[in-house]
């Protein structure tokens, strides 16, 4: 067995001096290790001694400065990602998995997936169905990660050496993404709680990872795991990825957790974006950051008054740029067609109806800081202006308002007035922005992002009995500003 605070202290004394180089450090390891188990060892310390490894096999400090912005934006699942994934169908199925009997069963499991969410039924995980869910969400739950973290790196809240908790990590999704998301000098301590056959699946996809990526994965439960057992000061980033709906507790176990984020550290929660899965969401972050609680909600839905939290339905979500349907999703979607027609296609119509392509990237999402940062530290004045918890009080008159833009344009028609969900973190009923008018004094409504904060001068309050809901008119009287 290697000495492995021997290890330790040469890679210390060395990490100063010049890059720690296996070949070199062996011969003062008593036994003489081959450099081969000077380096997996190396490695295997990599993350408690900051060191990062270079193509050259060497090893060097890692910096300090924080995880910058990546210019996230995913057009397409990376290439080496669908591989290794329709490799496990290949072997499981063989290499016409999408077709005949196996392609039925993977069919059919997708759509009994979707619909048990939707319904919000138990799902359990068999190795098919582990299978069958990667096909379907691996692309989307990629890309989504990157744009949550972007929240954090804008504002250098994600560390390069950066220990992670990825509870209910299914097919690993959200952990590629993170992978892809940091710089290639970036040490991960990453740790999988998964207890379905889906950590078979991740644990394949895992090894595409790099040599800086270090993955163990627990084949536990959220509810048995315990995040103690990492034995750290507190963990730099524990990750809820579209699991909190399938437990019996989620805020209960949401906030076991919560409490070994370390002090500088951020809890991360992502839900799809229907109805049900977002408010639950919504549910579980009020319930972690109560009014007095030292911990904040550090993005999307901001508190812009000290004394006061939410209770409206909270349906929020983000929409970004669509990701291309890999090749296993078309090969899927095609092969139910033809299946279905044998004779092919008809003329004018596609190979396939598009039911096993989920190229859209739409979430929900929570970040809660127990330092209480916040992604922009401002607050609502009272002596300027409204508060929407008080908004009855203002229907008919025209108000200054401080918001929280909560939406995308959430209208279909082409010639409809953008509407728009806003938010001050006081709101007991849904508000919503309407814009009348295409103005340059206006415009911030339309093109701030998600999340972003506005300021609204001058704009007309209604009641929308209909919805049950405020309308915040913006028309040729009202200025919108930018204001984080």
């Amino acid at each position: 067995m290697i000495d492995r605070e021997a290890v330790r202290a040469n890679a210390k004394y060395l990490r100063e001096v010049r890059p720690i180089d296996p070949e070199e450090i062996h011969e003062y390891i008593e036994g003489t290790p081959h450099p081969a188990v000077v380096r997996e060892t190396l490695r295997e310390e990599a993350y408690d001694l900051g060191l990062y490894e270079r193509a050259d096999g060497t090893f060097v400090p890692v910096t300090d400065d924080p995880v910058p912005l990546p210019g996230w934006s995913p057009d397409a699942f990376p290439e080496e990602y669908a591989f290794a994934l329709e490799d496990q169908l290949v072997e499981r199925y063989g290499p016409d998995w999408h077709r005949g009997e196996s392609g039925d069963r993977l069919r059919d499991t997708i759509r009994r997936l979707k619909e048990d969410y939707y319904r919000g039924n138990p799902v359990e995980y068999d190795a098919e169905a582990a299978l069958a869910y990667a096909i379907y969400h691996l692309p989307d739950y990629y890309a989504a990660i990157g744009y949550v973290l972007d929240d954090l790196a804008e504002r250098e809240r994600l560390p390069r050496t950066l220990q992670v908790l990825d509870v209910g990590a299914g097919a690993g999704g959200p952990a590629l993404g993170l992978h892809d998301y940091l710089p290639d000098d970036a040490v991960v301590d990453y740790h999988a709680v998964e207890p379905s056959a889906a950590a078979d699946v991740l644990e394949e996809m895992l090894g595409e990872t790099d040599r800086n990526f270090r993955p163990t994965i627990h084949r536990e439960t959220a509810e048995a795991f315990d995040p103690a057992s990492l034995g750290s000061e507190g963990i730099d980033l524990v990750l809820f990825a579209n699991v909190l709906s399938e437990l019996g507790e989620p805020a209960a176990v949401a906030a076991r957790y919560l409490a070994a984020v370390a002090a500088d550290g951020s809890f991360v929660a992502i839900a799809p974006a229907d109805r049900e899965t977002s408010i639950g969401l919504r549910e579980v972050e009020r319930a972690l950051s109560p009014v007095e609680s030292d911990v904040a909600v550090y993005s999307p839905t901001l508190r812009l008054w000290p004394d006061a939290a939410p209770s409206d339905r909270g349906w929020s979500f983000d929409r970004r740029d669509d990701i291309t349907a890999p090749g296993f999703q078309q090969r899927l979607d095609e092969a139910g067609a033809a299946d279905a027609d044998p004779t092919g296609p008809r003329e004018g119509r596609s190979p396939g109806d598009g039911t096993f392509r989920n190229e859209t990237v739409q979430f929900s999402y929570a970040v809660l800081r127990p330092d209480g940062a916040r992604r922009a530290d401002v607050r609502a004045d009272p002596d300027r202006h409204a508060k929407m918890a008080e908004m009855e009080r203002h229907v008919t008159n025209r108000i200054d308002l401080l918001a929280v833009k909560l939406s995308r344009d959430l209208t279909d028609a082409p010639d409809a007035n953008p509407l728009f969900k806003i938010g001050d973190g006081s709101e007991a009923v849904e508000q919503y922005a309407v814009s009348t008018v295409q103005d340059p004094l206006t415009e911030p409504l339309l093109t701030a992002d998600y999340g972003a904060v506005l300021a609204f001068e001058n704009v007309l309050c209604l009641w929308n009995d209909d919805e049950g809901a405020y309308n915040l008119v913006v028309d040729g009287e009202t200025v919108v500003e930018f204001v984080a």
